[in-house]
């Protein structure tokens, strides 16, 4: 792409945080038709001159870079970890589609982590190629400690799909994976049947390619999947399914540690209580 309008950065905002900086940008973004933000810490070891390794964190529905910033309480160990903490928005904004922003799951925050094929939806909806493609060519470009043969990828709900389902479909550019209460098979759900066929059409072919159930069993990954998912969780039975995706796991052989945690429900308590937990993954598996 190599686009100097796409890689120019503007400076949202900058906090002192764990003896690291939390910003947030702003950036051109060709793939989805405007403006796109994405949060950044950079721990100490990176404000020093490192490189050190990179952890991008995938919010869900209604979200912005801005929950997992100020909620889950990452920073803390990224710092001491030494891990770079990158979470971009979850969808293109004011695309002025008609019925963009008609209800919570679908089009704005809503974008699913996929490359829309429909009209008028795929002339921004790009989310897919945003975070594989755009979105490495900005930090690239612009953060040269930040160690991008050492990346691994996280997520919530919306965006534990989009982790799980990227991660698949590119382990040897995320090598590590971890998701909380994660969207795992939508196409037997009703937030994933409503997306799929919305963005990609009622062709359930195509839908393949963006469920992780079937992704994982079709091409398993060297990397141990770690799953962390409440009890509690309101959307456990009807829309989240880790079931499925532990049966698909067995079958194909993929490492999976699928972990109940009794009593948590699907919110941000239940993220900030176990963000430690899976930044350790991470770190464990990209300093190996």
């Amino acid at each position: 792409m190599n686009d100097s309008n796409i890689t120019r950065l503007e400076l949202i905002s900058e906090n002192r945080m764990f003896g690291g900086l939390q910003r947030v940008y702003s950036h051109h973004s060709k793939l989805c038709n405007g403006t796109m933000r994405f949060a950044i810490y950079l721990p100490p070891a990176a404000l020093s001159g490192n490189k050190v390794p990179v952890l991008t964190y995938l919010s869900g529905l209604t979200c912005t870079e801005d929950n997992v910033t100020a909620k889950a309480g990452a920073q803390r160990m990224a710092s001491e970890l030494g891990l770079i903490f990158v979470a971009p928005d979850t969808s293109p904004r004011g695309q002025n589609i008609p019925g963009e922003d008609d209800s919570y799951d679908f089009g704005s925050a809503a974008g699913f982590y996929l490359d829309a094929t429909q009209e008028p939806w795929s002339t921004a909806y790009n989310m897919y190629s945003y975070i594989t493609r755009e979105l490495q060519e900005v930090i690239a470009a612009n953060f040269e400690t930040a160690d991008l043969s050492r990346q691994g990828i996280t997520g919530h709900s919306m965006g534990g799909h989009g982790a799980l389902t990227i991660h698949l479909k590119n382990p040897d550019l995320f090598k590590s994976v971890s998701a909380f209460a994660p969207i795992c098979a939508p196409m037997q759900c009703p937030w994933g049947e409503k997306a799929l066929s919305g963005y990609l059409g009622d062709n359930r072919d195509n839908w393949t390619a963006y469920d992780a159930t079937e992704l994982v069993r079709q091409s398993p990954s060297k990397a141990t999947i770690l799953v962390d998912q409440g009890s509690a969780d309101n959307f456990l039975k009807e829309q989240l399914k880790p079931e499925l995706l532990q049966q698909a796991c067995q079958e194909s052989g993929q490492s999976l540690s699928l972990r109940l945690q009794e009593g948590y429900d699907h919110s941000y308590y239940f993220i900030a209580s176990f963000i430690e937990d899976h930044l350790r993954h991470h770190a464990k598996a990209l300093n190996t």
